[in-house]
């Protein structure tokens, strides 16, 4: 979203003088040199930012084969002005640790080199990723695959596919959305004050060129509309959405949930529900233990996993060791 663009820059910035880097949530290494799993989201974006189109750890083995337990490959999907690897260095080997066949791509760059990828239309992004679901059909020899993702990722780019690409819902099983921007952002009201003040559409225009996605995201867009008329699901897909009340991106924060229409089921979970203590903003989210742990129960409900509340922070992560 707009604001985004100059909060990563001041986000990082402090970031390294601040030294957070080494925060103590994690990484947690596994005993048998298995990929780490980070769950601190200041230093998976430090490592992986400045190299998108390398694939995170524990994604993107071509060889890989679905097992009886996890039949469905995962396909991660990276939001607005993130590419895959600095958003994906926590759930990748985690998912991988747990026995899924894990992938990750680039879309929407203004490059395949450019660190903030996800500002392309996010049409072209759903054709992305529809083409990129066919090839992890063709190499894993799934039928379907489940999708993950965060922010644009998590919501309307997947729900695009869904929706408008001939067959899509026969190859997706579930959806499940990180903090994902599903009915748009006011962000924090800024887009409502820009329309009173007749400033929005001016700077929507010159964002329009290189920033497409920011401009669809807005409550009330075209996109928004649009993506929404006939309701929010498809048949047949098993949609969850994971939202927390420190969303500083999305707002309100409830704009992220979904409602299940005919043949679909939706599950609406807020993270502060569950687990007070857990003050995870839209960033983190995609590192939170907590939020993983509930990533790893909508892929898999029929072996749930109890959901240990702990302290989390916005942007740093857990206060303590994760076991």
């Amino acid at each position: 979203m707009r604001r985004r663009a100059v909060f990563r820059s001041a986000f990082v910035a402090a970031t390294m003088t601040a030294g957070i880097f080494a925060s103590s949530g994690g990484p947690v290494h596994a005993a048998d040199a298995r990929p780490d799993v980070e769950y601190n989201f200041t230093a998976g974006f430090l490592k992986g930012v400045f190299t998108p189109g390398e694939a995170p750890p524990g994604a993107d083995d071509w060889n890989c084969r679905p097992t009886a337990a996890h039949p469905d490959p995962v396909v991660l999907i990276h939001g607005t002005l993130e590419n895959m690897n600095d958003m994906w260095r926590g759930a990748a080997p985690l998912l991988a640790d747990n026995g899924y066949c894990v992938f990750a791509f680039d879309h929407g760059g203004a490059s395949p080199t450019a660190p903030f990828q996800g500002v392309g239309r996010m049409e072209d992004s759903a054709a992305v990723l529809a083409a990129f679901v066919d090839r992890v059909r063709a190499a894993t020899g799934a039928a379907q695959v489940d999708l993950v993702g965060h922010s644009l990722g998590g919501g309307p780019v997947p729900r695009y596919y869904l929706k408008h690409f001939p067959g899509a819902a026969a190859k997706v099983g579930k959806l499940v959305g990180i903090t994902p921007s599903n009915h748009g952002t006011t962000l924090d009201g800024l887009t409502e004050l820009g329309r009173a003040l007749h400033l929005l559409e001016p700077v929507d225009a010159l964002l329009e060129h290189d920033y497409p996605a920011l401009v669809e995201q807005e409550v009330g867009s075209d996109f928004n509309r649009a993506l929404d008329a006939g309701g929010d699901t498809v048949p047949g897909v098993d949609y969850t959405v994971i939202a927390t009340r420190f969303d500083e991106v999305v707002t309100p924060y409830t704009n992220a949930f979904l409602t299940a229409g005919p043949g679909a089921t939706v599950h609406n979970i807020t993270v502060q529900d569950g687990c007070g203590l857990d003050a995870t903003d839209h960033l983190e989210a995609s590192y939170d233990p907590v939020v993983l742990t509930h990533v790893l129960n909508a892929l898999d409900p029929a072996h749930p996993r109890p959901v240990r509340c702990r302290a989390v922070l916005p942007l740093t992560g857990p206060i303590g060791p994760v076991d």
